[in-house]
């Protein structure tokens, strides 16, 4: 079996995706930033903790050189994801939309992700099957744009997820590298959008999590298949 790192792990999608891919038989690494729910999460899990703050240089460089110490990786979940609201809970439209907003979104969704392939990055070109799943939205797509949905900088970074996911997998042709979307889950950015539960939002990634060196790369999937672009 493999062995995986999930970001952004403490509830939700993350800890959802982290407890199948131990039911099925994985070693898997718990990246989060809060080392005390981080641990009591790998705890009820039986899962390894690592603590990964994706916005942190020191901190990614740490969870990696920990992770190599202990064997190297096969998969990578870029899991971890902000959205940001008013302060009194709505959501940002464009008329609200600061470069702030925009730069504190981006630094976990985008920044976040690139700082954390490129680190692990060379235990990911050791694996004998490397796998990277990276977390979009169907609020990605510029096909179906403009469905209901105010928010801009959330989007917007996600769309530079899938854009991310196409030129990792041009890239390094023997890894699969892939963008999936969950749906509206019961995850702390979407509250009152949920439309389905985690544990049906984490399928499309564990099964992700899971492909071979023969299964698609540098595509954009939810459950049901791949999503227009």
């Amino acid at each position: 079996m493999t062995t995986a790192l999930v970001t952004g792990v403490n509830r939700g999608l993350g800890h959802e995706t982290a407890r199948r891919l131990i039911a099925a038989g994985h070693t898997v690494y718990l990246g989060a930033r809060d080392i005390e729910r981080g641990t009591a999460a790998a705890a009820g899990l039986g899962a390894r903790f690592v603590r990964l703050d994706v916005t942190d240089d020191a901190s990614v460089a740490a969870a990696a050189a920990a992770v190599e110490a202990d064997g190297g990786l096969d998969v990578l979940v870029n899991n971890a994801g902000i959205e940001v609201r008013s302060p009194g809970g709505d959501i940002i439209g464009a008329a609200e939309l600061t470069a702030d907003v925009m730069r504190e979104v981006f630094e976990t969704n985008v920044f976040g992700l690139v700082r954390v392939t490129h680190a692990f990055l060379p235990l990911l070109e050791r694996s004998a099957a490397p796998v990277v799943v990276n977390v979009s939205s169907s609020l990605a797509s510029l096909a179906l744009a403009g469905k209901g949905y105010p928010g801009v900088a959330y989007p917007a970074s996600k769309s530079a997820v899938n854009m991310l996911t196409v030129q990792f997998a041009k890239a390094f042709p023997r890894m699969r590298v892939n963008a999936v979307e969950p749906g509206y889950t019961a995850t702390d950015p979407n509250r009152d959008e949920v439309t389905g539960t985690v544990e049906q939002g984490a399928e499309i990634i564990v099964r992700m999590a899971q492909l071979g060196p023969d299964g698609p790369t540098g595509g954009y999937f939810d459950a049901t298949g791949p999503l227009p672009w």
